[in-house]
């Protein structure tokens, strides 16, 4: 294989076979249980990198079924992502994701750094109950339910959240071992169109685990739940801090 060829044909590993097809990555019917609780304060603060800034002891923890994404195909995926503000704006912090499929496991890692690891999440309708649940490995770690389709709620709330800018600590290692990246990443999901959305009562069981601490973020009180059903495209992300560098981008 000629440079030129290399140059060429590189976007992703490995160079013959890539994981993942280019974007744009487009999402039909993405549905989602969104269960947002109370947890431990100092904790949430010992994770969420600088620049971004705590305000609330809150959690959303995601059950997401992707059943038609370009690039990617079918898949469900589960995790946790912590409110916070960077420059005075609402936002989101990728703390967890977990899912079922390599390609947007390698994918998600290597161009924008989602936090992703192989595991078995799962979003089902169970008689009058919707049920998300999260195996790493055998091991039940997560469970959330919520009332089906209870009380239908204003679509325009859930788009107002979905327009909120999310971010991701990115890190890649160098050849040798080193820290060759280690960035702050902001990312945006554009074409957004709320179809339903609902709302419940709701529960949410975290289990420990060594390898997928769910549970570090203990759930103390649970405080709202969201259902609803979206058509989007997953923008590519910036760096909006080099963490090497020690300067915004």
């Amino acid at each position: 294989m000629k440079e030129k060829d290399i140059i060429k044909n590189a976007y992703a590993m490995p160079i013959t076979s890539p994981s993942y097809s280019k974007g744009p990555y487009k999402f039909v019917d993405r549905e989602y249980l969104i269960i947002t609780y109370k947890t431990d304060l100092d904790a949430l603060k010992e994770i969420v990198p600088e620049p971004l800034q705590v305000k609330e002891p809150l959690v959303k923890y995601e059950f997401i079924k992707m059943p038609d994404s370009s690039g990617f195909g079918s898949y469900t995926e589960s995790g946790q992502v912590i409110p916070i503000t960077y420059k005075g704006k609402k936002g989101g912090y990728v703390h967890s994701m977990y899912l079922d499929l390599e390609s947007p496991i390698s994918g998600g890692r290597e161009i924008w750094g989602f936090p992703k690891k192989l595991a078995y999440p799962t979003l089902k309708i169970e008689k009058d109950t919707l049920l998300g649940t999260l195996d790493y490995g055998s091991v039940r770690i997560a469970t959330g339910t919520m009332g089906y389709k209870h009380k239908e709620i204003d679509k325009k709330t859930i788009l107002k959240a979905m327009n909120e800018p999310q971010f991701l600590l990115k890190i890649i290692p160098d050849v040798n071992g080193k820290l060759k990246i280690c960035e702050l990443v902001e990312y945006h999901t554009k074409n957004i169109k709320i179809k339903d959305a609902w709302t419940g009562p709701a529960s949410l069981e975290l289990h420990p685990h060594s390898l997928a601490p769910v549970a570090d973020l203990p759930v103390l009180e649970v405080v709202s739940a969201v259902h609803f059903v979206s058509d989007l495209t997953l923008a590519y992300g910036k760096v909006v801090y080099d963490y090497l560098k020690g300067k915004k981008r």
